[in-house]
């Protein structure tokens, strides 16, 4: 007997990207841990991550490469129309229909050029797998995906490219579909231009929070956590520039030196005390360390 097969387009209710100006909202999975390249080259080496009970594998193909943090601007406006439609008591689907706008949204321009780019991001989201053991229910459980099911270009009656149809992974959806696992970021992170300072945004507005006193990671600890390629000592003079630059929208960062020889990059609201003057009422840094 012969059955009748579905495709997976075939069984999604088609959701339509919403008009607007809306906040950008990421997903918090995705800031927190190594998933993408940080690198504007080509990336086929795999990323390994290892976290107690986290354990993230990124595998690339050598056609498309590694996905990149700026491909991820795509997911980052798909949890964004998501989150906005569902707040409205809209239905949400992971079958998106997406105008070109969604170029103008992550801060792009609109020529062919930034199209064919948008596109190749499209085909290294696709062709990427990850397997994660994040939201799994049971140890030694992984699953395993690419960030976009399929893809394809949508065209008005004349025929004229008109926008985008995907189909985003279940593991990406039902974390967005969680209000506890979403947060608005700032609009200029679509500005920042480097890999390694967009990654370490999206990771300090996923832990800055409001403590007092903000919060603190060492740097072989955000080496490691980052999965880039380069060395530490390579990773470590990034850092200490992005720090001398300031350039992470509403956070100050200041960097410390433990006894034992150890690099702490600390971090807090702007609109907090700031970072500096608690530093060094606790005795953490002096004066000469202000500009690190």
């Amino acid at each position: 007997m012969r059955r009748n097969r579905h495709s997976e387009r075939d069984q999604l209710e088609l959701f339509r990207a919403l008009p607007g100006d809306l906040a950008p909202r990421d997903a918090q999975d995705l800031m927190a841990y190594p998933f993408f390249s940080l690198a504007k080259t080509k990336r086929t080496v795999p990323i390994d991550f290892r976290a107690r009970a986290i354990a993230i594998r990124v595998e690339a193909v050598p056609e498309h490469g590694m996905a990149t943090i700026w491909d991820a601007d795509v997911l980052i406006c798909a949890a964004s129309q998501i989150v906005e439609a569902r707040d409205a008591g809209l239905k949400t689907s992971r079958l998106m229909a997406t105008p070109y706008e969604i170029l103008t949204f992550v801060g792009r321009g609109s020529s062919a050029r930034d199209y064919d780019r948008l596109k190749a991001g499209l085909d290294r989201l696709q062709s990427r797998m990850v397997l994660t053991s994040i939201r799994q229910p049971a140890k030694r459980r992984g699953h395993r995906f690419s960030w976009i099911n399929e893809w394809k270009e949508t065209a008005d009656a004349n025929g004229r490219a008109f926008g985008l149809e995907l189909i985003l992974p279940d593991w990406f959806y039902a974390g967005v579909i969680d209000d506890a696992l979403v947060l608005t970021i700032d609009r200029a992170y679509f500005h920042l231009t480097g890999g390694l300072v967009r990654w370490l945004y999206r990771l300090v507005q996923k832990h800055g929070g409001r403590q007092d006193g903000g919060r603190s990671f060492d740097l072989v600890h955000l080496h490691a956590k980052s999965g880039i390629l380069s060395p530490l000592k390579h990773f470590a003079y990034d850092v200490r520039q992005i720090v001398q630059r300031q350039a992470l929208p509403g956070y100050q960062l200041v960097l410390t030196r433990g006894p034992d020889g150890t690099e702490r990059l600390n971090f807090a609201p702007r609109l907090l005390m700031p970072l500096t003057a608690r530093l060094r009422q606790r005795g953490l840094i002096t004066n000469s360390e202000d500009n690190l």
